[in-house]
């Protein structure tokens, strides 16, 4: 990345950004501004629903 501020969108997953903050490769303040700039689709989810064949399913035989 040529300057802190452009985010480079492999480096934004939530469950790895800190360790690249940490490491000087994503800037915490605008990483933040990033998030801020994200419209919420909550609305837009879908409820599914999945199961296992480990999982005992209440079907009579």
């Amino acid at each position: 990345m040529s300057e802190k501020n452009e985010l480079d969108p492999r480096y934004l997953d939530k469950r790895t950004v800190q360790r690249y903050i940490g490491q000087g490769l994503v800037d915490e303040k605008a990483y933040e501004k990033h998030l801020k700039s994200l419209n919420d689709v909550a609305d837009k989810a879908t409820r599914i629903e999945t199961f296992s064949e480990d999982d005992p399913i209440d079907v009579e035989e």
